[in-house]
């Protein structure tokens, strides 16, 4: 009764337009007052978060991340990859993809990826001969392509709310990632063979192109031999990544100015993380009273007698999953639901490595699947095209993606390969 109630304060205080944070803020207070509960035990659990270390990499990775989508990187890196893969057939997707990707890893916004990229990559691939259709879904698919590759801030948060290990999420989430990717290759060049002009390789532009973004194509081995080989933890890598791409972009290629551009840019960076970090503080209440109540408990033992096996609970959640994912940011959705789930999940014996991996995925699919995934909406404001259009346009590659989560669900071997 009390949950059905609370259910319904949350939806009314969302109906009259309020901020995502103010719902749940709301909510939670609700939560205690009509339990009777002293609310006081929350502050420990965001004094705890606050604490750990790790969570200094939040605003680190997102500046750094910024700090490149607003330079001269993305033509670079284009560049770059077109001169190494565009010969093939459906060569320019292919860098797209790739590109899209590491943007995404750093950023953790697929907005920022589709703003930064998508007027760059949408002539290529008209010049290139790909239909108006098959780009447009492209740009809005590969705009969240990346979540799953280090030092992805969903990730990040991910660990800091499960309580799992960052280092072994990052393992986990390479070969699957890099799955998603394969996938949309090979669409690509299918799509290419047929829309495609062969282009012949050039070691010279290559030469070139690798010169012209030498310091930038360092970041990522940088940043992951540094972790992997022990040499800085996760919250020193940050910092690194964030000092290291400042002096690139304004000092060495002097893309930015220091005193014109990286005000604005700081501003518009911690304002996301502003915004993750206030839903975060706010959901702690809510997650905190739901699972003081058992409520996970609950939905299991009522789930019980319909869901017998992990298999069946894996495929519950990732419809259910998906639909979060197309309603909520993954930021909100990590925060809110992940300490619902775990409880469950443990319950059916699957390993809390792969449960980050298939939630992740999801969201990130989450992003394209309507009627209200946010890439949909960002891409039509993006290219001014009806947002109808985009749901037709993205559908193959959302047919393809579910096919990827569905290996990726069922065979866990692929996010435990690299995990001890």
């Amino acid at each position: 009764m009390t949950f059905g109630l609370i259910v319904v304060i949350a939806l009314l205080v969302g109906m009259l337009g309020v901020p995502l944070f103010a719902v749940i803020g709301t909510t939670a207070l609700a939560s205690f007052f009509l339990n009777d509960i002293d609310p006081s035990a929350v502050s420990v659990e965001i004094y705890r978060l606050s604490s750990a270390p790790t969570l200094l990499t939040i605003p680190l990775f997102t500046f750094a991340g910024y700090i490149m989508a607003e330079s001269g990187a993305p033509k670079r890196l284009v560049r770059f990859a077109d001169a190494l893969m565009g010969w093939l057939p459906g060569g320019v997707a292919i860098v797209g993809l790739v590109v899209s990707a590491f943007f995404t890893a750093f950023t953790g916004a697929s907005g920022v990826t589709i703003v930064a990229l998508g007027g760059l990559l949408y002539p290529i691939l008209k010049d290139e001969g790909f239909s108006e259709k098959f780009t447009m879904g492209f740009i809005t698919t590969s705009g969240s392509l990346g979540l799953l590759f280090p030092p992805s801030l969903p990730i990040i948060l991910y660990g800091l709310v499960a309580k799992v290990d960052i280092d072994e999420l990052f393992k986990a989430g390479i070969v699957p990632g890099v799955l998603l990717i394969l996938v949309l290759a090979l669409w690509s060049m299918k799509n290419g063979v047929a829309r495609t002009e062969k282009v012949s390789f050039d070691k010279v532009e290559l030469l070139a192109s690798f010169k012209a973004c030498f310091f930038e194509l360092l970041l990522p081995f940088a940043v992951l031999g540094g972790i992997y080989g022990g040499i800085t933890t996760v919250s020193e890598a940050a910092a690194f990544t964030a000092f290291y791409i400042l002096c690139v972009e304004c000092f060495i290629y002097k893309d930015l100015s220091l005193r014109k551009d990286i005000p604005k840019i700081i501003i518009e960076s911690m304002t996301l993380v502003g915004a993750i970090l206030i839903i975060l503080c706010c959901a702690l209440g809510l997650t905190n009273f739901l699972v003081d109540e058992e409520v996970p408990m609950q939905i299991f033992e009522a789930m019980r007698g319909v869901i017998t096996d992990k298999y069946a609970f894996l495929l519950f959640l990732n419809v259910f999953l998906l639909v979060v994912g197309s309603l909520m940011d993954i930021f909100s959705a990590i925060i809110v639901v992940v300490p619902l789930i775990l409880p469950m999940a443990a319950e059916f014996d699957i390993h809390p490595i792969h449960l980050a991996i298939v939630f992740l995925t999801n969201l990130e699919i989450g992003y394209i699947t309507p009627p209200v995934g946010i890439n949909l909406f960002i891409s039509s404001i993006r290219f001014k095209r009806p947002i109808t259009e985009l749901y037709r346009s993205s559908l193959p590659f959302l047919f393809l993606l579910l096919i990827c989560l569905a290996i990726i669900t069922y065979v866990p071997a692929l996010s435990l390969l690299w995990v001890k």
